[in-house]
């Protein structure tokens, strides 16, 4: 059996599988965290179960109607330049606590 480590709405998730399917519940992985941030975007604070539900529903909405499903191509572009800015942020505010600590 083989072990692999999903990401789903921000929490890490260890989950088993047979041995060469590691890709396939990757992919699948990556699917549901994909509709649970569009449940989150579109529907506010949800608890996890909750927002995971809703993941749920959002993918058995798009089998029902036939649709393929596509993973992003690449990084949401969004949140890079939001993690961006909140790593400046914490880089100065680290800079000023050195500047500080050196001045008492």
């Amino acid at each position: 059996m083989a072990e692999v480590e999903l990401t789903i709405a921000g929490r890490p998730y260890k989950v088993a599988c047979r041995n060469g399917e590691e890709e396939t519940l990757r992919r699948a992985g990556a699917m549901v965290d994909q509709k649970s941030r569009e449940a989150l975007a579109g529907l506010g604070t949800l608890s996890e179960s909750r927002q995971l539900l809703f993941a749920a529903l959002l993918l058995a909405d798009q089998i029902v109607d036939g649709k393929e499903f596509e993973l992003p191509k690449g990084p949401d572009e969004a949140l890079i330049d939001r993690t961006s800015r909140l790593a400046d942020r914490l880089e100065s505010l680290a800079d000023s606590l050195e500047r500080s600590d050196a001045n008492a």
